[in-house]
């Protein structure tokens, strides 16, 4: 929605076995621990992560190309 996709992009998969049915963390010992709260809520964190990639295109588009995997043969394939 962020991005003015339609939602029939998305393709549903099945879950794989063994695969957990629900993925949430609970900061519990880790505030009770160190006082540590969460502070961005996902709604807002995947908006600025979604804004991030818009903003940096050319260091994903460098590793989508090939170049960054072709930079690092070029410099570590002799080793």
């Amino acid at each position: 929605m962020v991005l003015g996709k339609p939602e029939s992009l998305i393709t549903h998969v099945g879950d794989r076995k063994g695969h957990d049915m629900r993925y949430a963390i609970d900061p519990t010992k880790i505030h009770n621990e160190l006082g540590w709260l969460p502070e961005t809520k996902f709604e807002d964190g995947i908006k600025k992560t979604i804004q991030w990639y818009l903003d940096n295109r050319e260091w994903w588009e460098t590793i989508i190309s090939c170049e960054y995997q072709n930079y690092y043969e070029k410099m570590y394939s002799n080793r």
